[in-house]
């Protein structure tokens, strides 16, 4: 999940990394008072989860609590790299910067650690800095277990080459920020700028920060972070019945169990597609390996809610998931909307093999649905279902 700079800049309090105060608003009046209290000026900063805010006009200064205000109603709504800005963060402003720096801790899948990442050339230029001149880009692979203490802190200071008057502070920076990392749970730890100002001080004056979903059951309290508001329907839906969805842009509905069948079934029917019209999968949605007939009717349910689906491909390999139970899912599924008064018009095209796949035929078979369409072969289903779907187009 990746959270919102003001929320970022909540967690790096938490854990006393320096930052200047702030807070968030969604109507331009707030503003005024915020600004007030802030001294009489402010920045206006526009919360998207996306680069480049700066540069797209997202973060105004404000010399008054009027300006405030009109720079609050100037970028509540803007369209930013796709991402509507639906809140500003209302900020202390910053003293003088005398130079800014770039600092962060993230999961290194590659090499299977963790990395801190550090430079003397942080700001809105960073990106052109990593691929023009990488040498300025310090690289120092953090130990799971050893952490990052001050030593190693100051390891990665003197990789990155940090001025010997700032040394010690972003070294205690470097500490508190890798606290941040490890008790949050969180996959990127990342400050840019770092700002040295006037009076030596140095300061996180912007953050962002990506925690780890697979973690959150030990954060309940990471449920207030999500973002609601911008969240996809369906996909909310989904999490809330527990199921791995993801929406694509398609028109063909993708049930599987298991992830790799999953990806190869959205292989599949994209290269089925090209023969229809080009339909494509219209969702990832995994019903795991031990899937029970009410998961099978669940997932169903929300992929037949999507108005873009044409047609759904249902492709079961019976394991710990045996294909009856999936056959009395698909059942269950249909007679629970029907029971609501929702009409099924798509297609629904089924493959099952492997564990009680007869028995899990016979079902689909003795239940004479006239959306059911049973096909035994993966190539042949997928085939199918892109071409029902082609033909609702």
């Amino acid at each position: 999940m990746d959270l919102f700079e003001y929320q970022a800049r909540d967690l790096f309090a938490k854990h006393d990394v320096p930052v200047l105060a702030g807070e968030v608003i969604d109507t331009p009046e707030a503003a005024r008072e915020i600004t007030e209290r802030l001294g009489g000026k402010s920045v206006v900063k526009a919360q998207v989860k996306v680069g480049g805010r700066g540069k797209a006009g997202g973060v105004k200064l404000a010399a008054t609590p009027d300006e405030a205000v009109a720079r609050a109603t100037d970028i509540l709504g803007m369209d930013i790299k796709g991402h509507t800005v639906r809140k500003v963060m209302i900020a202390e402003t910053a003293p003088e910067i005398v130079e800014e720096y770039y600092v962060s801790f993230l999961l290194d899948r590659a090499n299977r650690t963790f990395l801190a990442i550090a430079s003397v050339e942080g700001g809105v230029d960073i990106e052109e800095v990593a691929a023009t001149r990488p040498e300025a880009v310090a690289k120092v692979p953090v130990d799971a277990v050893d952490g990052v203490d001050l030593a190693k802190a100051k390891e990665i200071v003197a990789a990155a080459k940090f001025p010997a008057d700032v040394a010690d502070k972003v070294a205690d920076v470097l500490v508190k920020l890798w606290k941040v990392f490890v008790e949050e749970d969180a996959l990127l730890v990342e400050v840019n700028p770092l700002a040295k100002v006037a009076s030596g001080d140095v300061i996180a004056l912007d953050g962002k920060v990506s925690l780890d979903d697979n973690a959150e059951f030990r954060h309940p309290e990471f449920e207030a972070l999500h973002d609601k508001a911008a969240a996809n329907p369906l996909e909310a839906a989904a999490k809330e019945k527990n199921l791995n969805y993801v929406k694509l842009d398609g028109e063909v509905g993708i049930i599987g169990n298991g992830a790799g069948l999953v990806m190869s079934t959205l292989d599949v029917v994209a290269y089925a597609g090209e023969a229809h019209k080009g339909v494509k999968p219209a969702n990832f949605l995994d019903i795991g390996g031990g899937a029970s007939a009410e998961v099978m009717a669940n997932g169903l349910e929300i992929i037949l809610g999507d108005p873009d689906v044409k047609s759904v491909f249902v492709n079961v390999f019976g394991g710990i998931t045996a294909c009856d139970a999936v056959a009395n899912g698909i059942v269950q599924a249909l007679d629970l909307l029907e029971s609501r008064g929702e009409e099924v018009t798509k297609p629904i095209v089924v493959r099952l093999d492997g564990n009680n796949a007869e028995l899990g035929r016979k079902i689909l078979d003795d239940r004479k649905h006239p959306l059911i369409q049973r096909v035994d072969t993966m190539d042949g289903a997928a085939d199918k279902a892109a071409e029902l779907a082609a033909a609702a187009k």
